[in-house]
């Protein structure tokens, strides 16, 4: 008989499986438009990336940034 041991479900999973969890689940992805001058002079005058993130309007436009710059 072969030992299985189950590994631990991600709180990301379980909140998208519409479970109750203890908190909020945090996911980053890569701005996709991060070599972008515009995009570097955002962050910047952010700061840091993490700063830039927390900030809802600089958040928005460095998501909106690679929109204005190619024919999206």
């Amino acid at each position: 008989m072969s030992s299985h041991v189950k590994k631990p479900v991600s709180l990301l999973v379980r909140t998208l499986r519409g479970e109750a969890t203890e908190r909020a689940p945090f996911w980053f992805m890569r701005q996709a438009g991060r070599y972008l001058p515009e995009y570097r002079a955002t962050r910047a005058r952010a700061g840091s990336f993490l700063a830039m993130a927390k900030n809802p309007e600089i958040a928005c436009e460095v998501t909106l940034q690679p929109l204005a710059r190619f024919d999206l």
